[in-house]
Formats: structure tokens, sequence, C-alpha cells
């Protein structure tokens, strides 16, 4: 057997690729190995979001290029492959910058990895694929998984349209594609069969999914998310990342009906100022974003809300940022991701005056510390609540098993390692920054509960 690492940078949909890419290969021999220096293949499954993500690329094509060389000099060789939306987007010039690397592959192409090796093989120099033939990949993909726990992600749109002046998303993942219904169904039946109880449907705009349904109708995200629940064994179903203008009514309604929905939501909103709102392309106001935060939390009160912010965009002013901070006041947020901005070369914002680094540090700074202040408030009111955790890992303590709450909490419970894959209720103990303490309710009177509306 030949050895293959894979490293994985940035979003979901990049982790759901590389398990993809794991899967292609291992009819090629090669078997996952967690030391590169033992690898016969390296995989940077790369992310171009911000500028850090990209230079690390380079960084790590340095230290790899070492390896190979090693491994040359004792007489064995080590394909170095660089994947994903960093690959896409530099292409040719990755090969230029770094004579080791051996194949640059898109996210729309890896599928062909099989056949670009052959190419390596025959000694017919680099392989480069950067085309967007979407519907051939997933076509292409193998129908076995490996599924290493109870939860998986499950990509079921890519690319997009929404042309958001700082993104580069529609430039390396291409248009939006949604996969047809009976694809993801099938998908999703075999990871509920190998044990999966909770996946999480990926999209660079998730709700803007419109596949061929069941019915030779097209179907809503909602729609496929009733035709999911009703598998057997899956109980738990997420989707990320939303915009906002693509929360139709019929997905809210999929909140209040759907049990096996989660009460939790990943909607970026990125700025609270309309001016930078507009500049940015984002298509809505933040009365819109009030409005339709107000609309999901009608229908589930219980809702964990989360969101994307950017500061520093240029020309955010003082007021504008204050008008960022006045709107996670009036939200407020359970969690959140928050970035200083980062020109990404090629989008329109990249052009325009930046802003000092100093100041968009002093920005996020008070950001974070508003968004960690609500995410503390959040967790501190689930103490001495009930929920179900679903179980997906030991601890670092004998014994102890660490898993999800439906608001995607971190939990860990001592005396909880049986109850691997399992879904199991606790009571909620203590707080820690990035976790909740619990344990584990075994009473039959306290096991009825159900899980508790927060």
């Amino acid at each position: 057997m030949k050895k293959l690492f894979i490293k994985t940078y940035g979003c979901q949909m990049n982790v759901y690729d590389s398990a993809r890419m794991a899967d292609l290969l291992a009819p090629l021999g090669y078997a996952p190995t967690n030391a590169p220096e033992d690898a016969d293949m390296v995989i940077l499954n790369t992310c171009h979001i911000r500028e850090k993500a990209a230079d690390k690329v380079y960084s790590e094509l340095g230290r790899l290029k070492e390896l190979k060389d090693k491994r040359a000099e004792a007489g064995s060789k080590m394909l170095i492959a660089v994947a994903g939306c960093v690959a896409q987007a530099e292409g040719a010039e990755i090969v230029r910058r770094q004579k080791a690397v051996d194949i640059v592959v898109g996210p729309q192409s890896y599928h062909r990895l099989p056949e670009m090796i052959a190419r390596i093989a025959r000694g017919t120099g680099h392989a480069l694929e950067t085309d967007f033939p979407v519907e051939e990949k997933f076509d292409s993909l193998p129908e076995e998984m490996t599924v290493s726990g109870p939860t998986a992600f499950l990509t079921v749109q890519e690319g997009c349209d929404k042309f958001c002046t700082f993104c580069v998303v529609p430039y390396t993942r291409g248009a939006e594609y949604s996969r047809p219904v009976a694809q993801i169904e099938r998908e999703a039946r075999k990871l509920a069969e190998k044990g999966v109880r909770e996946i999480t449907l990926l999209g660079q705009n998730v709700n803007a999914y419109s596949g061929a349904g069941l019915d030779g109708e097209t179907w809503s995200l909602a729609q496929l998310i009733r035709r999911l629940a009703a598998i057997k064994g899956l109980d738990r179903i997420r989707y990320t990342t939303s915009h906002p203008r693509d929360m139709s009514d019929d997905l809210i309604a999929a909140h209040r009906d759907i049990e096996e929905l989660m009460p939790y939501l990943h909607l970026p909103v990125q700025s609270g100022s309309d001016r930078i709102l507009d500049a940015m392309n984002r298509q809505h106001t933040r009365d819109d974003y009030f409005r339709l935060v107000d609309r999901v939390r009608a229908a589930r009160p219980d809702l964990a809300l989360s969101s994307d912010f950017i500061v520093g965009f240029p020309g955010e002013t003082d007021k504008d940022f204050a008008d960022t901070l006045a709107l996670v006041r009036q939200v407020g947020y359970a969690s959140h991701f928050a970035f200083k901005y980062s020109p990404r070369p090629g989008t329109p914002a990249a052009g325009h005056k930046q802003i000092d680094e100093d100041v968009k540090s002093a920005r996020l700074e008070e950001l974070q510390t508003l968004l960690l202040a609500q995410q503390r408030d959040f967790n501190q009111s689930c103490i001495g609540k009930t929920m179900d955790v679903l179980f997906e890992k030991p601890g670092r303590k004998d014994g102890q098993a660490i898993g999800r709450s439906p608001f995607l909490q971190s939990v860990h419970a001592e005396g909880a390692a049986h109850l691997l894959g399992q879904i199991h209720k606790v009571r909620v103990d203590a707080v820690f920054p990035n976790s909740l303490k619990a344990s584990l309710l075994t009473s039959p009177a306290l096991a009825s509960e159900s899980a508790v509306a927060l």
C-alpha cells in the first residue's frame, strides 16, 4: 500500500472534498497516513479566502520540497499536489514558484486525480486541471465513502452567483450548481448505513439550493431537508453557509416543523452599515437582516444564531463600524466568525484604498470582545438545563466523551465513553471558554425529558 497525506485548509467544504479525494485514491492503493514524511503522495487542499491562507500554502510547499528531496536521495518518490481554491486561482504560478509540485487541481476537477497521477507516472511533466466541470465531478466520485464518526459533511450546492466585492468564491468555485435530490439522498442513505447520525449540508450559498427533485420539479433546500429527515437513523440535520437573500419562507417553516433540523443557523451579515453592505454588494440592508432574524426566531424561538463579520473593509468609517456594533447588540449571537478585511487579487474591493492595519486590528478586538461576551452569556444560560448530545469522540480523560449539543456547542461528559455514536440526554453543569461540562442523565424520569428550549 502507498501512503497518502492530505492537509486541509479553510472551509467545511474543503473537509468534504479532502475525504472524497481519499476515496478516489483508495482504489489506486493509497492508504491514509498522519505523517507527511511517510507519504508517497501529499495533497494540500487549499483555501484562498484570506491572504495568509495562501501564504501558508507556499510556506508548507517549501517544507515538503525538503521531504521530497530526502525521499529522492533514499531512492523513493513523493508526489506533491496542490488542490482547492489556491490551485484554481493561481494555477501555473504555483508550479513556477515551487518546482517540486507535480499536480495542481482546482476544486471542480479533483475527480481527475487518478488520470493526473497516471500522466505523471508516464513522465509527461506537471499536471494541471482548473476547469469547471461540476456535474462531471459529482458523477465521477465513487459511491463508497470513508466514514470516521457519527457526523459527516455532504456537499449539496457549489459555487456562487452573488459576486460580493470582497470574495473570490465565484472565481474559484464557479457559478451556483445544485446536485440532484436523488444523488444527494443516495449519499445520505449510505452515510446513515455506516452509522452517521448527523449530516451537515454544505454549499457556498446552501440556501440557494435548487436541485432536480424526485418529481421532475426543482426542489428547494427545505424540500431536500424534509426528504432527508425521513431517512432511518439520520437524527440530525444542519446546513451552512447561508445568504440572507436566500432565506425563503419554506426554509423558515422547516426550522419550525422539522424536528431533525437543529436549532442553529449560521447567517452571515458581514457588516451592520448599509453603506458598507452596498459597497460589498451584499444585496440586503441592515433592516432586511433584522426582519429576517425576527421571522426565524418567531418560527424557532430556541434558535442559536451565528454570523460572519468583516472589519476594516475599504472605506469603513468609525460610524460604519459603530453601526456593526449596534447590529450585534440588537441581534445577539451564540457564536461568530470575525476577521479583518484581506484583499484578494482580482476582486473589485482589492483595488480600493485600504484601511490602516492598526485600525483594523483595534476594530476587530472591540468587535470580538462584544461577540465573545454574547457567546459566554448564551453558554451560561445553558447551565442547569438538559439537552441531547451526540457523542463523537473520546475525551482527554479516561471514560470521558465529547459531543455536540443541538446548538453546536462542544460538550464533554465523564463516564460517557460507551456512548460514542449515540445521542444521550445530559445536564449542563459548567461553562468553559470553548465548551460545556455536563453530566449524563440516567434517571428514567430525567431521561424522558425533552431537550430544553432556551
